[in-house]
């Protein structure tokens, strides 16, 4: 897709990707994410904190209750850049979501990557891990946790 081409995905086309991982929160200083979820439930948190705890974004310290968004089916989430967020499933039921990152080239090919490296079946190769968030404009705030 070029800057001047619209995008179609017929219904049943797009790219499923399974992430048995909570990515941390983490900012991005060039784009912007919008989440729509499709089914069951996610939690998004998109906010400045007044301290960037260094361990568990879900305990960080929120400048006002509504950081936190998502949950049931049907809501739409957008997180402008520059804002720190942070998602997962609050639940051990699937959940689907409608991921759209703009400007693009193909920043949702980074959950593909990431969980590439650590499917490997050793420790997670953090050189390349962090090789990853710099490709993919990503600072990451809180550790990443692989299930």
């Amino acid at each position: 897709m070029t800057a001047t081409e619209g995008l179609l995905v017929p219904p049943g086309q797009g790219r499923a990707v399974a992430a048995p991982a909570d990515v941390g929160a983490h900012v991005h200083t060039r784009s912007e994410e919008l989440f729509h979820v499709l089914e069951g439930e996610l939690d998004v948190l998109a906010f400045e904190p007044r301290v960037r705890t260094p361990d568990n974004w879900q305990h960080g310290s929120r400048p006002r209750a509504t950081g936190w968004c998502g949950r049931p089916r049907g809501t739409v989430i957008v997180v402008p850049q520059g804002c720190p967020h942070a998602f997962a499933n609050p639940t051990d039921e699937p959940a689907k979501t409608f991921f759209q990152a703009s400007p693009p080239p193909d920043h949702e090919r980074y959950f593909e990557e990431l969980l590439e490296i650590l499917g490997n079946g050793g420790p997670p190769d953090h050189a390349a891990i962090e090789e990853l968030w710099a490709r993919y404009d990503i600072e990451q705030l809180t550790p990443l946790r692989h299930r």
